[in-house]
């Protein structure tokens, strides 16, 4: 049983590890190279101290991080699980609890970006009911560079 909570201080190492991973697998290839280069572990590690209020994780009874998502304001920024917790209904969990975060927020939409080549994301949030709004060319500092990802803006209403 895998339990979502408010992440806490002591979970941000485990969250920049699965950050770095499920980034990489979602992103790769459909991203500048510059971007890819710069997202290293250690770029995921500097990232996650500030991230605490922002984050809930997902977590197995055993305390292993399986997932977690962050939001900021109606913006659902992240959404990751762990490899062997996909196709399990977890990454639907997560979503929901990013929802609610929005909702709980005051907001009665939520939106998303998702990097045009990433099909198998595309395909799962339109089956939890957000709609493609159109092209959002996303802007990304890392590495003391500014990058523009080609994504896709979801929406969702979510109250």
């Amino acid at each position: 049983m895998t339990s979502i909570r408010p992440a806490d201080d002591a979970d941000m190492a485990a969250v920049a590890d699965l950050w770095h991973e499920g980034w990489h697998d979602g992103h790769a290839g459909h991203v500048p190279d510059g971007l890819t280069a710069a997202r290293t572990l250690t770029a995921f590690h500097a990232r996650t101290p500030s991230r605490v209020a922002d984050t809930a994780v997902a977590v197995a009874e055993d305390g292993s991080l399986q997932g977690f998502v962050m939001v900021v304001d109606d913006e659902v920024e992240q959404v990751f699980v762990a490899r062997p917790a996909r196709g399990t209904g977890l990454a639907s969990d997560l979503l929901l609890e990013a929802e609610q975060r929005v909702a709980a927020g005051g907001h009665s939409a939520a939106w998303l970006a998702v990097v045009v080549g990433n099909a198998r994301a595309r395909r799962f949030y339109e089956r939890q009911g957000w709609a493609d709004r159109g092209d959002l060319p996303y802007e990304v500092s890392a590495g003391g560079q500014t990058f523009v990802s080609p994504c896709r803006r979801y929406v969702k209403r979510v109250r």
